[in-house]
């Protein structure tokens, strides 16, 4: 692909997620989304952050690993654990990086 190629290709998308990320902002209240929609729009910031976090949770050098041999799934079950039963997230945040650093040495 010629640079001039890219540059098209580079502003083609920037225009496209600037309209389709500004359009909510753009039109406000004028255009009500109907109740389904904005009840699953609740859910996308858990779902976004979850799709960043899982695979770095069970993937180790590109191969699925469920096992508790997996020092990141561990902590991370500990971590889950602190939270639901403390509703503390810095307890669980620390709490989960010490399971990981204690399991990564000794696992």
């Amino acid at each position: 692909m010629s640079d001039l190629g890219l540059a098209a290709v580079i502003v083609g998308l920037t225009l496209v997620t600037l309209v389709s990320r500004s359009l909510f902002l753009v039109l406000g209240d004028r255009v009500p989304l109907p109740s389904r929609i904005q009840h699953g729009l609740r859910y996308a910031p858990a779902c976004a952050l979850a799709a960043l976090i899982l695979p770095q949770l069970v993937l180790a050098d590109q191969t699925l690993q469920l096992t508790l041999g997996n020092p990141r799934l561990d902590a991370a079950l500990v971590a889950v654990l602190v939270m639901r039963f403390s509703r503390n997230m810095l307890a669980a945040m620390f709490t989960g990086m010490g399971a990981f650093l204690l399991l990564r040495a000794l696992l």
